[in-house]
């Protein structure tokens, strides 16, 4: 019985130091994120920052659900959930503003960012995997993770093309695509919620 105490308590010692670098990674490249897509003007590249921030804040509720019940662990996936819904609908939002108002992405500032931010999310996203089969608030922090690392090659592979052809509408057709599989992953998460036992 004590085996199983401290193997629990060794999982949640991970967990927690997992979460805890997860949380300040992503925190860090919001920051570095917000500033680059401003800078650059890019839909795409402020997409993916604030894509960071919402796995922050999902990293953040992980931490607290850690030595809770279920109910809190899924209440904890249901806000992360929420959350990116109000993300996907928000760069959709600013896509369809860009499209009026327009925009001149800077190609290079994307890729650089977003080589970057791949590292980043590559690295969060091999630790994380170790917690997927888990309980539902780690799962919903792997789902968050795995979508950062597919909209990192989105936004290089976009800023490639604004760098080589000076076409901004690819950065708005990457940041749609970005806003609606943040909404596909939300949703992926609060299925996993409801499941949850």
């Amino acid at each position: 019985m004590s085996c199983d105490c401290a193997k629990a308590c060794a999982n949640t010692s991970a967990e927690r130091k997992t979460l805890r670098v997860a949380l300040a990674l992503n925190l860090t490249m919001f920051a570095i994120g917000t500033i680059a897509g401003l800078l650059a003007e890019s839909t795409g590249l402020l997409a993916d920052a604030l894509d960071m921030l919402t796995d922050a804040i999902t990293y953040g509720l992980s931490l607290m659900a850690i030595s809770r019940g279920l109910a809190f662990k899924k209440n904890a996936a249901r806000w992360s959930g929420g959350i990116l819904v109000l993300l996907g609908i928000g760069i959709i939002l600013d896509v369809v503003r860009r499209w009026f108002f327009g925009s001149e992405p800077v190609g290079s500032v994307m890729m650089v960012y977003s080589t970057v931010s791949f590292a980043v999310n590559l690295y969060v996203l091999t630790q994380v995997a170790k917690f997927h089969r888990g309980e539902v608030h780690l799962r919903a922090s792997y789902i968050c993770t795995r979508a950062d690392v597919i909209a990192n090659l989105a936004v290089f592979a976009s800023g490639g093309i604004v760098a080589v052809t000076g076409l901004s509408i690819v950065d708005l057709i990457i940041g749609l695509l970005i806003g609606l599989y943040v909404l596909k992953e939300a949703v992926e998460i609060l299925v996993e919620a409801k499941e949850a036992t």
